[in-house]
């Protein structure tokens, strides 16, 4: 958050904290949802289509394909709109206002340079919104292009060594707990399936030797 709006009452402070507190988990639920649903389009699905229709290697598609999106998201919403934030704002240059691109869309908001605070701006209102949609649209532009990045093969392999590995006599031990547990599990099925068969076997009477040597003598 930057500006120079800020709550100055108790209660005010108060429902702001309440506020970022619900609030900030859903917007990272939303983002994280939207990005989730545009990536398969912008990102999977473009690899798979050059990669089987054009029979390219699939890392070296992947690898181009995120440094093109990189470029055109860089360009589309750091180096176009600071030349238009240079224009429409007085007392900005074209540094200072990649200064405020980078620094809005990277989450850190520092606050130091605020567009649309000029009282005597023409249609200030809409100035407002539009940088609104600029910065929602930049975040998911950006998340995208993370996760983009996170997908190559190569950073992939770079994570897999921060990874904390486990020792073998656990994983062996926990292997052998696994297999007891289904072994007792079958064994027990196979006791119950056995009783179950026995329960619905019909009932056969045994002849009295005595009958039986009746029958002979007659």
């Amino acid at each position: 958050g930057y500006g120079h709006t800020v709550p100055l009452s108790d209660g005010g402070k108060a429902f702001c904290i309440i506020y970022s507190v619900i609030g900030i988990p859903f917007t990272l639920l939303f983002l994280t949802a939207v990005v989730q649903r545009i990536i398969v389009y912008v990102t999977r699905r473009p690899v798979l289509y050059f990669h089987i229709r054009w029979g390219f290697s699939k890392q070296v598609v992947a690898i181009i394909h995120a440094l093109v999106l990189g470029f055109i998201t860089v360009s589309f919403f750091f180096l176009i709109p600071a030349a238009i934030f240079s224009v429409l704002e007085d007392n900005w240059n074209y540094l200072e206002s990649f200064y405020f691109c980078f620094i809005s869309l990277s989450t850190i908001g520092l606050g130091d340079y605020v567009p649309g605070e000029g009282y005597n701006q023409k249609f200030r209102e809409l100035y407002k919104i539009g940088i609104t949609c600029y910065l929602l649209l930049g975040l998911i532009a950006m998340l995208v292009v993370l996760e983009t990045f996170c997908e190559l093969h190569e950073l992939k392999k770079f994570r897999k060594l921060f990874y904390v590995k486990k020792d073998k006599e656990e994983d062996q031990m926990h292997i052998m707990e696994h297999d007891q547990l289904s072994f007792s599990s079958i064994s027990d099925q196979a006791a119950s399936m056995k009783d179950d068969q026995k329960a619905n076997e019909p009932f056969v009477t045994s002849q009295s030797p005595t009958s039986n040597d009746s029958s002979l003598n007659n």
